[in-house]
This record gives structure tokens, C-alpha cells and sequence, in this order.
């Protein structure tokens, strides 16, 4: 093992605290309660796990993807940390991959998915205290900003990072999120009827609607 492939790569202790750094902060917004929410949020923390591994532990897409890599970028060590961050790699970005355009946007969606994550639970949890429907901050433009905002994060990932693992569960993640969203849909109708409909109705599940206020209706997670 070379110099640089022992500096760049087996260090374990770093997976293990980015994991949790991540996992706990992101748990402390989710609250999981349901054994539904638990497989989403448990999905959500083996993405980062596998996630972080990759980046700091073993270069498993790196290895198997060593002979394409090599061929058709021979003078780049991949065995090195940045060459980890591939998109950088691959369309020639030979600087610092921290200041590229992928790894720039990478912090942009998930920094802004947390922040996200945060602003929806304070309006969410204040709803559930006062047992009515969420109807401002982030649910005022779209009725599922957590979910929205941890499919930011994941994608915010996958820029900085790609590997084959996380490419593959990111598409399973994102229909597991849109599920349990339509499954509280089908709870918050039994429960509020009319005024929920009405919600539907103004605010767009996903992709925010600027410009348009929600009116008095509420909305879940």
C-alpha cells in the first residue's frame, strides 16, 4: 500500500464521527416515531454510513472502477483524496476540488436541506402542540419540506462524493420519502377532511410555489 493510499484512506475514526455528526443532527430534526419513519430514517443513515466509508475508509467505486479510471485519465493518482471526488475529476478540474463548481453546489443543497430540515420542524413541532395543521414558514410553499430537504442533502452528497453504492439507493431513498408522504397525505384527510383537501388544493407537495401563500389550511411532515 503506498504512502499516499495509507494517508488518503483507512481512517475509520473519521467515518465513524462524520456518521454520526450527521446522523444525530439529522435525527434531532426527524424524530422518527413510526416503524415507517424508522426504515426511512434508517435508509437515510446507512446512505451517509456507506457515504463516508467510501470517502474516508475503503475506495470500493475507486477499486472497481481502477481500470476505466486509469485508462482514460492516466495522469491522476485515484488512490489520492481528492481524486475521490470524481465529477471534479472527470470533466478536468485539476485545482482543488473543495473551490469546484460540483463541490460548491455540493454544500449549497446540504447545508440549505438542513437548514430546511430545521425551519420545518420548528413550524411542525408547534403544530403538534397546539393540535392543529402546519400553514407557515416552509409548509406555506410546499407540503413536505423535511422530506424535500433530506432528499437535498442526499443529492448534495451525491455531487461531492458519487459511488456506485449511494447511486444506487439514492433513486430508492427518494421513492421511500415520496411513499411515506402520500401515506400522511391519506392521514391528515382522515383527520381534518375538508381543510386539509383545501391544502392540497393551494400548496404543491414538493417543489416549492414562491410567490403563493397556503391560506388558513395545513399540512403534515
Amino acid at each position: 500500500m503506498s504512502e499516499v493510499e495509507t494517508d488518503a484512506y483507512g481512517l475509520w475514526s473519521l467515518v465513524v464521527i462524520n456518521s454520526l455528526v450527521f446522523i444525530i443532527f439529522a435525527f434531532s430534526f426527524a424524530r422518527p416515531k413510526s416503524s415507517t419513519d424508522w426504515r426511512s430514517f434508517g435508509a437515510f443513515s446507512a446512505f451517509l454510513v456507506a457515504l463516508f466509508t467510501e470517502m474516508y475508509g475503503f475506495p470500493l467505486t475507486i477499486y472497481l472502477l481502477s481500470g476505466w479510471l486509469q485508462t482514460q485519465f492516466p495522469e491522476v493518482d485515484f488512490l489520492s483524496h481528492d481524486a475521490g471526488h470524481l465529477l471534479e475529476v472527470t470533466i478536468g478540474w485539476r485545482a482543488n476540488p473543495h473551490f469546484g463548481v460540483f463541490h460548491i453546489a455540493s454544500n449549497v443543497l446540504i447545508f440549505g436541506g438542513f437548514w430546511l430540515l430545521a425551519s420545518a420542524w420548528k413550524v411542525l413541532y408547534a403544530a403538534q402542540r397546539e393540535h392543529r395543521l402546519a400553514a407557515t414558514g416552509p409548509y406555506a410553499r410546499m407540503r413536505h419540506p423535511q422530506y424535500v430537504a433530506f432528499v437535498m442533502i442526499l443529492f448534495g452528497f451525491l455531487l461531492q462524493w458519487p459511488t456506485l453504492l449511494t447511486l444506487a439507493m439514492f433513486p430508492v431513498l427518494v421513492f421511500m420519502y415520496v411513499r411515506l408522504a402520500r401515506r400522511e397525505e391519506r392521514d391528515a384527510l382522515a383527520g381534518f377532511g375538508d381543510e386539509y383537501r383545501r391544502y392540497m388544493e393551494s400548496v404543491p407537495a414538493f417543489l416549492p410555489r414562491f410567490g403563493a401563500q397556503a391560506g388558513s389550511a395545513g399540512g403534515t411532515a
